[in-house]
C-alpha cells in the first residue's frame, strides 16, 4: 500500500530502483578495466566460445562446478555474435551479466530491508550494497559470483514471504528453485541454507513454516548432490587454495565485529520511535536474518581449514548482503536519535561522509589495470616482448598455461616444451603435458628458454613434470634476467655464457 493517496509510484519503489540504478552506473563505469583480463575470466572466455559438445566434454574432466555458468555464457556469446557479427564477444559481453546481476542483487537488498524494517532501511541497504568494494570488484568480473549473489538475495526475500504464508507451496518451490540455481552456478551457495536455518530457528516462525523450510532445504541438497558428488572427482582443482592468510582473518574478524555492533545498535533504544514497515507481518527480525548471512558461511569455510583449505571470500560473496542490511539498520537507528543526543547523530553523519570519501580511491583502483593480480593480457604482452623466435617456452606450473588463452598470437614462434595436447584438443583448461622423462629430453635442444611461473614465495607443485622442469633448468641453464608482471614472473634461461 502507498504511504498516502498522493504518493508517486517512483517514490514507492525508490528502495528498489535507486539501488539498481546506482549498481548499474558503478558496474558500467570502467567496465573494460583498461583492456585487462585476469586468468579466471580468460577461462570463461575460452570455454564459453567452445561448442556445447566441447564444453560438455571439458566438464567431464575439469571445472564441472562452473558448468552451468559456462553454458549460460555460451548462449550469451552466441546471441552477441548474431547482434554484432563483426566484433564478436569481448570484455563488455563477458562482464555485462555480472553488472546486471549486481543491479538485481542491489534491488533485492532494498526489498529485504524494506520488508524487514521499512522502506527507509531498504533504500539505505540497497545503496550501501553496491558501494562495498568487494561488490564493486565482482560486479565487473566474467565469473558467476555476482549471479550467485543475486539469486541468494532474492531467494532470501522469497523466504520472508513464504514464512508469512507457510501454506503457499509456490513460494517454497520458488525459494528452493532459486537456491538450487545459485548452488548449481557455484556449490558454496548452498551455505546460505546454513544461515537461513539459524534465522528460521531463532525466529518466532510457525511450526508449519519450519517444516516447509526443511523440505525446501532437503530439495536443494538433493538437487545439488549429483553435481557435488561428481565434483569430488575434480577436487584437485582447488589445491591452489592455501590456508586463510592473517589479513583475510583480520578482515573477517573486523566485518563480523562490525556486524555484531550494527546489530546491537539496530536492536537497542527500543523507546526510540521507528516507522513500522508497511505490508510486513514477518516474525523475522533484520539482525536475525543478516548476521548469520554475514558470518556463518565464511566462518564454516575458515573452520574447515585444518581439514581442507576452502576459504575464498568470493565463494560466499552474499555475505555482503548481510553487511549492507546491518549497516543500514544501524544508520537508520542512529539518525533517528532524539535531538538532545546530537553528538552521536553528528558522529554518524560525519562517519558516513568519511566512508563515502574513502570509497572513491578504492573504486578508482578497482577499475585500473593493476587491480587484478593475474592480468593475462599484460603477461602475454610481456612474453612477446621478452622472447625471441625459436625460444623454448615453459609454464611452471602447467595451470599457468591459461595465460595463453587470451592472446595466443603472442606465443607463436615459441615451442611449449612440456605440452602434449592443447587445452581445446584435450578438453581441459590447461592442456595435457608430456611425461617427465620426455620433458627432460626436449629441454637441451634449446639455447634459450622463457619460463612463465609464479612469483617467489608461492608453493611449488610436486608433480613429476614440475620437478623435471625445475631440475632441467637448474642443471644446464643460468638465469639471464627476470621480470614481474602482475601475479606472474617471466624468467629467461640460457646456456652458460649465452645470456
Amino acid at each position: 500500500m502507498p504511504d498516502g493517496p498522493s504518493s508517486p509510484r517512483l517514490t514507492r519503489y525508490a528502495h528498489l530502483l535507486a539501488p539498481a540504478a546506482l549498481a548499474l552506473v558503478l558496474g558500467l563505469w570502467g567496465i573494460r578495466r583498461g583492456g585487462t583480463l585476469w586468468a579466471d575470466e580468460a577461462v570463461t572466455l575460452e570455454i564459453a566460445r567452445r561448442d556445447v559438445s566441447e564444453i560438455w566434454q571439458t566438464l567431464g574432466t575439469v571445472d564441472a562446478v562452473h558448468g552451468l555458468y559456462y553454458l549460460l555464457m555460451h548462449g550469451l556469446f552466441a546471441l552477441w555474435d548474431q547482434l554484432s557479427p563483426e566484433g564478436g564477444p569481448g570484455l563488455v559481453a563477458l562482464r555485462l551479466p555480472s553488472v546486471l546481476a549486481t543491479a538485481a542483487a542491489a534491488a533485492g537488498v532494498g526489498a529485504l530491508g524494506a520488508r524487514l524494517a521499512g522502506r527507509r532501511v531498504g533504500l539505505l541497504a540497497g545503496l550501501v550494497f553496491p558501494l562495498l568494494p568487494v561488490v564493486q570488484r565482482y560486479a565487473q568480473e566474467g565469473r558467476s559470483y555476482a549471479l550467485v549473489c543475486a539469486l541468494v538475495t532474492w531467494a532470501t526475500w522469497i523466504l520472508l514471504r513464504a514464512v508469512d504464508r507457510p501454506g503457499r507451496r509456490r513460494l517454497w518451490a520458488g525459494y528452493a528453485a532459486l537456491l538450487l540455481a545459485a548452488s548449481l552456478l557455484h556449490e558454496f551457495a548452498v551455505l546460505a541454507l546454513l544461515a537461513h536455518a539459524v534465522t528460521v530457528a531463532r525466529s518466532a516462525v510457525p511450526a508449519g513454516a519450519k517444516r516447509a523450510w526443511l523440505l525446501a532445504a532437503c530439495a536443494v541438497v538433493a538437487g545439488l548432490a549429483p553435481l557435488g558428488l561428481f565434483s569430488l572427482t575434480q577436487s584437485a582443482q582447488i589445491d591452489w587454495i592455501g590456508p586463510p592468510k592473517p589479513p583475510e582473518l583480520l578482515l573477517f574478524a573486523i566485518l563480523s565485529a562490525a556486524g555484531v555492533a550494527c546489530a546491537y545498535i539496530a536492536s537497542a533504544s527500543r523507546r526510540t520511535p521507528t516507522r513500522t514497515p508497511t505490508r510486513t507481518r514477518t516474525p523475522i527480525r533484520l539482525p536475525v536474518l543478516a548476521l548469520p548471512l554475514l558470518v556463518l558461511p565464511s566462518a564454516l569455510l575458515i573452520a574447515l581449514a585444518p581439514l581442507r583449505h576452502l576459504y575464498v571470500d568470493r565463494y560466499v560473496l552474499f555475505y555482503a548482503v548481510g553487511l549492507a542490511l546491518l549497516a543500514a539498520a544501524a544508520l537508520d537507528r542512529l539518525t533517528r536519535l532524539p535531538r538532545h543526543r546530537l553528538v552521536p547523530y553528528a558522529t554518524t553523519v560525519l562517519a558516513s561522509a568519511a566512508a563515502l570519501v574513502a570509497l572513491v580511491p578504492a573504486g578508482v583502483q578497482l577499475r585500473g589495470p593493476e587491480s587484478r593480480k593475474n592480468d593475462a593480457v599484460a603477461i602475454a604482452e610481456a612474453v612477446r616482448e621478452t622472447a625471441r623466435p625459436g625460444d623454448g617456452l615453459m609454464f611452471m606450473p602447467s595451470r599457468r598455461r591459461v595465460w595463453t588463452l587470451v592472446r595466443p598470437a603472442d606465443f607463436r614462434g615459441l615451442t611449449d616444451l612440456a605440452l602434449h595436447r592443447s587445452p581445446r584438443a584435450s578438453h581441459t583448461l590447461y592442456g595435457t603435458e608430456l611425461p617427465a622423462a620426455e620433458i627432460r629430453e626436449r629441454v637441451p635442444d634449446f639455447r634459450r628458454i622463457v619460463a612463465v611461473h609464479d612469483v617467489a614465495g608461492q608453493p611449488l607443485d610436486d608433480t613429476d613434470q614440475e620437478e623435471a622442469k625445475r631440475a632441467a633448468l637448474r642443471e644446464a641453464y643460468e638465469v639471464c634476467g627476470t621480470r614481474r608482471v602482475t601475479g606472474a614472473q617471466i624468467t629467461v634461461y640460457a646456456r652458460p655464457g649465452a645470456c
